[in-house]
């Protein structure tokens, strides 16, 4: 049977999830149709039309598949033939141990990935109504951004109120505008290349002043929803200081593994600025994600050594971001349980983080390919695997009663099993068993679960 001749999968929302499981059913042979409402519909983030816009960072974190968790993810990815880890691979820029790239030039990527695959119809419209009968298999995810009359099909869907919370965006600085007569270029412990952030370091009274001001500017209200509660992986930067003067020294401001080149003095705390596209003309300003107002961001964030004619290609800002509660309605296919036809991914189903998004996307494609090709049920990837981790957590590994979004770490990995007569495995070593004996599952469950794209990636 060719692909002109099954039925298309409806997927809704063109954010990394539904790219992701856009591509992974079109590489299957399933037709697909994806439907975007931007430009139709724009939403308080996005800036452009492109497919897989990033609007929070342009970092998709480690990827350093050996000893973090989100690394292997990534590696994961990359063996079951994932879109997003290809075109984040041909538009990276520098970022140390950590995977970023080129915000514009990604989107652009994957957008044009997608016109050209023969399998896949770009819908650009809003869906406002449940979707007809006639559409048997359906993806929805729209992500964080969800619009208004989608969040009402959700609530109707899911037959439950839905939670939410605020994620915000740190602003981007020109590169030309930061004095280097005082920043420098060096990365935490000198790695990657050694010099892939540019640093910006305070004393103790210069960051003192800063926490104050961090603490008496203006913010931005939320009216109704006030009171929503934020993602603890992306706080707010004065929500952090609210939290206690030294917390930011300790989070994102930490000053370990950094030294001027020159003075080789100790700094008291450092703002780090990483690299936003291929050009380097852009640097975002690392954890400065924020709900000051405008006005207040510039006169701030300008009081920080060598950004004191700081230019703002972006200021930062800040949206709602909606979830299910998926332990409590999906099953172990993402399928909601009340109404099978739909599946949900990407962050709607509390997954927090674009790669984590993508991932769920990718599981999501792969399920509905598989039943929609008529093949024996497909089984999710071993607990003991990312995919598998963040699967189980969302369909039930995870309290129903106290769910709330989760990025990807070891701590939803199943304990290693110590073999008697052999010595405790440290800390750091763990991880590396865990991601070894996570490589060794997923080899094995697609060898037994392959589908097309898995021989062309292997």
């Amino acid at each position: 049977m060719s692909g002109t001749d099954i039925k298309p999968v409806h997927v809704i929302g063109g954010g990394m999830a539904g790219c992701e499981a856009s591509w992974q059913l079109a590489q299957a042979g399933v037709p697909v149709i994806l439907h975007e409402m931007r430009p139709v519909r724009k939403t308080d983030a996005h800036q452009t039309e492109s497919l897989a816009e990033l609007v929070c960072s342009n970092s998709f974190r480690s990827d350093d598949w050996e000893n973090n968790a989100v690394g292997l993810l990534h590696e994961e990815m990359r063996r079951m033939g994932s879109i997003i880890m290809t075109c984040a691979q041909r538009n990276k820029v520098p970022a140390g141990g950590a995977l970023a790239v080129d915000r514009d030039g990604f989107a652009e990527d994957v957008t044009r990935t997608l016109e050209s695959h023969p399998l896949v119809t770009i819908a650009r419209e809003e869906i406002t109504t449940i979707p007809p009968e006639d559409w048997d298999s359906v993806i929805i995810a729209t992500g964080p951004l969800t619009s208004g009359a989608m969040s009402e099909i959700v609530a109707a869907l899911t037959g439950e109120e839905y939670l939410s919370f605020f994620d915000a965006i740190a602003p981007i600085v020109h590169k030309d505008s930061i004095d280097m007569s005082k920043a420098w270029f060096q990365s935490r412990y000198d790695k990657g290349d050694g010099a892939d952030y540019i640093n910006c370091a305070m004393d103790a009274e210069q960051y003192k002043a800063f926490i104050a001001a961090l603490l008496e500017g203006e913010k931005t209200e939320f009216k109704e929803w006030e009171g929503t509660p934020y993602f603890e992986g992306c706080l707010p930067i004065e929500v952090m200081a609210e939290r206690g003067e030294e917390t930011l020294r300790f989070g994102p401001m930490k000053p370990v593994g950094l030294q001027h080149p020159e003075t080789e003095k100790p700094h008291y705390a450092v703002v780090q600025l990483r690299q936003d596209n291929k050009l380097g003309t852009l640097y975002n300003i690392v954890g400065f994600q924020t709900k000051l107002k405008y006005g207040e961001q510039v006169r701030i964030f300008r009081s920080i050594p060598g950004l004191e004619e700081a230019e703002f290609a972006r200021l930062g800002g800040i949206h709602r971001n909606t979830f299910i509660n998926s332990p409590r309605l999906l099953d172990h296919s993402l399928r909601l349980k009340a109404h099978p036809r739909f599946r949900f991914a990407g962050q709607m189903t509390g997954v927090e983080g674009y790669v984590e998004s993508a991932a769920s996307g990718l599981m999501a494609g792969r399920f509905a390919a598989v039943e929609r090709l008529g093949l024996n049920e497909l089984s999710p990837p071993p607990v003991n695997t990312a995919h598998g981790a963040l699967v189980n957590h969302v369909t039930g590994g995870a309290d129903a009663k106290t769910f709330q979004p989760m990025n990807v770490n070891f701590g939803l990995f199943p304990p290693l099993e110590h073999i008697k007569g052999q010595k405790k495995l440290k800390k750091k070593d763990r991880k590396t068993v865990k991601s070894h004996q996570a490589i060794e599952a997923l080899t094995q469950w697609l060898n037994d679960n392959a589908l097309p794209q898995d021989e062309a990636a292997g």
